[in-house]
């Protein structure tokens, strides 16, 4: 049986957000996360330009903020990118790497994943490293052997005590935006896998977090994040409404009471 492990929430807003209503959100989130127990941790991951807003509105909050991407480069001429260490200015603490959405629209390959994630931790950042099938992989019976192979090429490129510093999301890709989530039991298949991948990398990395996302909402959180191997969440469209997000954290709440 594994141990109790805290449970984490972040909000991933994608290409959303103005200044009036990022600062209505923000300070939703920030008063609404005062309410929750120790072992609920909760983050936002904002559009670049956000991220002087965030550091103004979350600096005194319980709050972690972070970017939804980093360059695989250092610093240099590269037009239009955003290194890690730019974004560790504003104070943040962390940074997805790798989502779906970056690997299908941007064909990020696990390989440059695997140096965005060196990129972060060398900043300070945390990565959160997104994993996930397609329609067609899952429908293949393919699930297994694509989430383990992301994951794999980004251990491969670090040591035992970098990879204790990772968080891992496990998110389909035909539940990203469609409204159509993964069962509890489906996904809890994928994070046991992605459980025993971590382990073996090292006893020290087999408890980092492992957040599910795609479609997660109020109403379905409670059962995902009560599932042995689920920690939480990455959360796209709901945590754009404080209503939902906070739902959802008081959610991951009451799972982690449920299993103490």
């Amino acid at each position: 049986m594994s141990k109790q492990r805290a449970k984490l929430v972040v909000g991933n807003w994608k290409m959303h957000g103005r200044l009036a209503e990022n600062a209505a959100l923000l300070r939703a989130v920030a008063d609404g996360s005062r309410a929750l127990p120790a072992d609920v941790r909760v983050g936002v991951c904002v559009p670049y330009p956000y991220l002087p807003q965030a550091q103004a509105l979350l600096a005194e909050s319980l709050v972690a903020w972070g970017a939804q991407d980093v360059s695989a480069h250092e610093q240099g001429a590269y037009t239009g990118e955003v290194a890690a260490a730019m974004v560790a200015d504003f104070g943040a603490a962390l940074a997805i790497v790798g989502h779906s959405e970056r690997r299908a629209g941007h064909a990020e390959s696990s390989g440059l994943v695997a140096i965005k994630t060196q990129r972060a931790l060398a900043a300070g950042l945390t990565p959160i490293v997104c994993v996930g099938e397609t329609l067609e992989q899952r429908e293949s019976g393919s699930t297994d052997v694509v989430v383990a192979g992301q994951l794999d090429a980004v251990l491969a490129s670090l040591s035992p005590e970098q990879a204790a510093r990772i968080v891992v999301a496990y998110e389909p890709v035909w539940a990203i935006g469609t409204g159509r989530s993964a069962t509890a039991e489906q996904a809890q298949q994928v994070h046991a896998l992605l459980r025993a991948r971590l382990a073996g990398k090292g006893a020290g990395v087999a408890d980092v977090p492992l957040l599910y996302g795609g479609s997660v909402k109020p109403d379905n959180a409670a059962e995902l994040f009560g599932q042995a191997d689920i920690d939480g969440g990455l959360i796209g469209g709901a945590s754009l409404k404080s209503a939902d997000f906070l739902a959802i954290c008081n959610a991951a709440a009451q799972a982690g009471r449920a299993t103490k």
